[in-house]
């Protein structure tokens, strides 16, 4: 107990004192997540549209595929971007391999299926209210899907909020392709399991309090969005 007290003490010194090697893992770990998020959301997000709009051979299949992904182990998706980052993998010759953009790949690919999956749903419901609407209007799937968009405004930051929380505490494919080099791509997550087996236990409590902290920020702007979006709807 004196331990764990000695290095709660600590971790708190470490962020009060703003300690400059903490300070950097946190803000390569938000650059990297958001990065991430915005990108997948630039695919998961109209994607999630074209399944809320299309009707196609097929698509019962495409939704299913989204609900699976969603649940993809995150080492098996850095092993895979590992294949074809590596020399000899396909993509070797960009040199991503070890670098923030290969953890910003490896979130993205996990973030993209959950968004797809949620937009969808939350889209599936607008397009249920506005279908015959936006028919009888001659309006097309391009700017249906563009008008569930822009319907969704209230309800979608959520989804990416929850994007946003898978991507902060992902830690296997990260650490696979990124290769937790300090200062340079080492985020919270891969940090906190290192300094945790290094025994540096007040710099991975520090982390861990931060994690937490970023997790319950968005937690809880997730639940003053849905209020919102109750309140604009009503």
């Amino acid at each position: 107990m004196d331990d764990l007290g000695a290095a709660l003490t600590a971790a708190f010194g470490l962020l009060t004192e703003l300690d400059p090697r903490l300070l950097g893992i946190v803000a390569l770990s938000l650059e990297v997540s958001l990065t991430a998020v915005l990108l997948a959301a630039l695919v998961g997000l109209p994607l999630g549209a074209l399944l809320a709009v299309a009707r196609f051979p097929g698509r019962g299949a495409a939704i299913a595929a989204c609900n699976a992904l969603m649940g993809l182990p995150p080492v098996v998706a850095g092993l895979v971007l590992y294949l074809l980052l590596s020399r000899s993998g396909p993509l070797g010759g960009l040199g991503l391999l070890f670098t923030p953009a290969a953890m910003v790949l490896a979130q993205a690919v996990l973030v993209a299926p959950i968004l797809t999956a949620l937009s969808a749903q939350a889209m599936e419901t607008l397009w249920e209210d506005l279908s015959e609407l936006l028919r009888s209007f001659g309006i097309g799937p391009a700017t249906a899907m563009r008008t569930l968009l822009w319907e969704g405004r209230f309800a979608l930051p959520t989804v990416l909020l929850a994007g946003f929380g898978r991507a902060a505490a992902e830690v296997g494919a990260v650490m696979i392709v990124g290769g937790n080099i300090e200062g340079y791509t080492r985020v919270m997550t891969t940090a906190i399991a290192l300094e945790t087996s290094k025994g540096d236990l007040p710099l991975a409590l520090a982390l861990g309090l931060v994690l937490l902290a970023v997790v319950l920020a968005v937690n809880g702007l997730a639940q003053a969005l849905r209020g919102a979006a109750a309140r604009a709807e009503g």
